[in-house]
């Protein structure tokens, strides 16, 4: 870890429903700010794109949502 990363803050995260569940989610850690990412709903499936890159990095079921994490790791 560099001196850059303790400065960076907390981690953006992208939180996912889990088939274990209804009050259960996943949470994926990402590069990017949850400013670089666009959430997409659909009716069945959800998609985000990280806008820096055009990747999409996720396309499953939602709801789903960006958001920094709460806490620094």
């Amino acid at each position: 870890m560099t001196q850059l990363d303790l400065l960076a803050g907390p981690p953006t995260l992208l939180r996912t429903p889990s088939w274990l569940g209804r009050d259960v989610v996943e949470e994926i850690e990402l590069p990017f700010m949850s400013g670089d990412y666009k959430v997409l709903p659909g009716d069945d499936r959800w998609a985000v794109t990280c806008l820096k890159t055009g990747e999409t990095v996720y396309r499953g079921i939602g709801p789903v949502e960006v958001l920094r994490s709460p806490a620094p790791f």
